[in-house]
């Protein structure tokens, strides 16, 4: 009697459940990164049952009356498509694009989540941060986050003429980067303690966020923090970053460089 292996000749592999990705800071000054991660919508995402946006996606966002943008548009109409796909979308805003809303989220498909938020994917609690909240060391920030972040302030911000509302974000991006360069590493990065509040307020185990550009795997007492990296693919070869995870139906969480080869 011959022996049937057919059963066994191909093994099945794990299904691409969701990707994650953040701090592609898209903006009219880096083509090639934009380029890059256009192509990594058309390529990766649509491989995905789902796919998470954990903020500044864009480098700013002035109001959900700009989609139409000449630069906007292409990749508000990529989202769509990678929805249209059957691929589900899900955003946390970032302290770069924390002004998008409604319409948005109507013409790109994806679904506007909270800042944290908690998933269960492939038998894990995972908790979704854009990461900003838990830089508690940088107090400026700190207390200009919640001044922006509240409904009065947005409205009166969203009121002002568009071509008004670009010219105030140029000069808080402008000031941004003055502060920055003053402050300390250890300050502009997420505080311990503010992690390990995360992790026990919202009894996950693993905890994926972006913000610091720092991307890494850190483990602590059976818990596991992927800090996403930023992305910027106009600088020179030896320099290029971006990336972002791939999480599996068998659990594992692979990394993987914005050309697509694991890391």
């Amino acid at each position: 009697m011959i022996a049937d292996h057919s059963a066994n000749q191909t093994k099945a592999q794990p299904e691409l459940v969701a990707l994650f990705v953040s701090d592609t800071h898209l903006n009219a000054t880096l083509p090639l990164t934009t380029a890059a991660f256009l192509s990594f919508l058309d390529k990766q995402a649509t491989q995905a049952k789902s796919l998470y946006l954990l903020g500044d996606l864009f480098e700013y966002w002035v109001g959900d009356d700009n989609i139409n943008d000449s630069y906007n548009l292409p990749i508000v109409q990529a989202l769509r498509k990678v929805h249209d796909h059957g691929v589900q979308l899900y955003w946390i805003a970032g302290n770069r694009d924390f002004l998008i809303g409604a319409d948005f989220s109507a013409a790109t498909g994806a679904i506007l989540l909270n800042d944290p938020s908690v998933i269960d994917l492939a038998g894990k609690k995972i908790v979704l941060s854009h990461g900003d909240a838990q830089c508690t060391d940088d107090h400026a920030y700190m207390k200009f986050r919640a001044q922006v972040r509240q409904a009065e302030w947005q409205t009166t911000f969203l009121a002002m003429p568009l071509e008004q509302r670009k010219k105030i974000i140029e000069g808080l991006r402008t000031e941004s980067k003055m502060e920055q360069k003053q402050k300390s590493v250890a300050i502009m990065d997420v505080n311990a303690d503010a992690i390990a509040a995360l992790f026990l307020q919202t009894g996950s185990s693993t905890m994926i966020h972006g913000h610091t550009h720092r991307p890494a795997i850190h483990t602590n007492n059976g818990q596991t923090r992927h800090v996403l990296p930023d992305w910027d693919c106009d600088c020179d070869d030896q320099t290029k970053r971006g990336g972002w995870l791939a999480a599996y139906s068998d659990g594992n969480i692979q990394a993987y460089n914005w050309d697509g080869n694991l890391k």
